[in-house]
């Protein structure tokens, strides 16, 4: 398979591992909203392995390693097909997104009655 194919897949990969973990991370407050505190906890849970994958890579994700190998390219979305804002700044946005949601699920989860 030639390098150009592999970063095609590469990058193909490495969208749809984002897109699982947005979609997670909006699922955390709407499973709490519909009272579903089990789901949000293992949405969580979920995104808090993702997080302890790229902590233990020095802050990135392991396909963007793999991605490296196939092009010379290093622009923040050379890895994956996203804006490049958007990949630019996708830790802070996602990662405040999961910390609200998060404390927004707790909160509901205390609020109901049953913590």
């Amino acid at each position: 398979m030639k390098p150009e194919s592999r970063l095609i897949a590469v990058k193909l990969l490495h969208t749809f591992v984002w897109v699982f973990f947005v979609t997670c991370i909006a699922g955390i407050p709407a499973a709490a909203a519909l009272g579903e505190f089990r789901w949000a906890a293992i949405l969580a849970a979920l995104v808090a392995v993702e997080c302890a994958v790229i902590a233990l890579n020095r802050g990135r994700c392991p396909l963007t390693d793999i991605a490296g190998r196939y092009t010379p390219q290093r622009q923040d979305n050379f890895d994956i097909y996203l804006p490049l804002w958007l990949a630019r700044y996708n830790k802070q946005i996602f990662g405040t997104l999961y910390i609200a949601g998060a404390l927004c699920a707790l909160a509901a989860f205390l609020l109901s009655g049953r913590g």
